[in-house]
């Protein structure tokens, strides 16, 4: 899933960049998104896995980290762009 994610972000961004466009977004949406994002860096903060886990165990946290971003960027995005299009 955050593989997935991971490469579907950037296309929002770049047709929001593109196309500067952003409507049938929304910030509500994206706003629960970055929550669930930041429940689960939380949740790798305080249940670190244990010694000897996998490469990819010991650092999903980076890949909550990235989709965040992404995701944080694609809002910001929306946010700049929602009002030109009144």
């Amino acid at each position: 899933m955050l593989l997935c994610f991971g490469v579907s972000w950037p296309f929002s961004i770049a047709k929001a960049l593109r196309t500067r466009q952003v409507r049938g977004k929304s910030p509500v949406f994206l706003g629960f998104i970055i929550f669930g994002y930041v429940c689960g860096i939380a949740h790798k903060l305080l249940n670190p896995p244990p010694e000897g886990a996998s490469w990819i165990a010991a650092n999903v946290i980076w890949f909550y980290v990235f989709n965040l971003l992404l995701v944080a960027a694609d809002l910001a995005l929306y946010l700049k762009f929602m009002n030109k299009q009144k």
